[in-house]
């Protein structure tokens, strides 16, 4: 338990019947007249829906512990993910639900944040901004350099996204986790 002027960023709540959600940003309120309260941000953490909501200064809540661990993806087995504890060297299985969108991102070998409460896992976090090689996409056509068009090309991962023209089958691209958007080339 901890009050609400204990709050912090990134501290996990646990509100409405044991439903997680993340303090995305917290203000302490003392009126001129009244009763002070904490206005909160928050993000649930399955679902990442943000609502706001409002306490009065000093109410108890319940604090969640959320154990994150860099671990790496290992392998495919069916419909789970493997990732391998890279301390213990244990092996965990993650359900392609709770690895969401990263899903478009992991080939074998790369680390990613797993986060996990009470044994659950409750999603998988990569960071910002991965290189994965073009495993198809059309051919550019001279003079296409200029001009600032996209087209679509396949990851290594199979997901596609839209890259310029200039970029051809084979090359090594950055690419934003959390909005599939092309930052730059990889230079090798």
């Amino acid at each position: 338990m901890a009050s609400t002027n204990d709050l912090k960023n990134g501290m996990v709540l646990k509100l409405d019947g044991g439903q997680l959600w993340s303090v995305v940003e917290f203000q302490h309120v003392k009126p001129g007249k009244g009763p002070a309260f904490v206005r909160t941000k928050l993000k649930s953490v399955l679902s990442g829906k943000v609502v706001d909501k409002t306490f009065n200064a000093g109410t108890k809540v319940e604090t969640a512990t959320i154990d994150r661990r860099d671990m790496q993806f290992s392998y495919m087995d069916g419909d789970y993910f493997v990732f391998m504890d890279e301390e213990t060297y244990d092996q965990l299985m993650v359900d392609r639900k709770s690895v969401g969108d990263a899903a478009n991102f992991l080939i074998e070998g790369f680390t990613a944040s797993v986060a996990q409460h009470e044994g659950e896992v409750l999603y998988v976090e990569l960071p910002a901004a991965v290189e994965l090689v073009i495993k198809h996409t059309d051919p550019g056509v001279q003079g296409d350099r200029s001009t600032g068009g996209t087209k679509p090309a396949t990851l290594e991962t199979g997901h596609e996204i839209q890259v310029p023209l200039f970029i051809s089958t084979g090359e090594k691209v950055k690419v934003d986790t959390r909005t599939s958007d092309y930052l730059g080339r990889v230079n090798k």
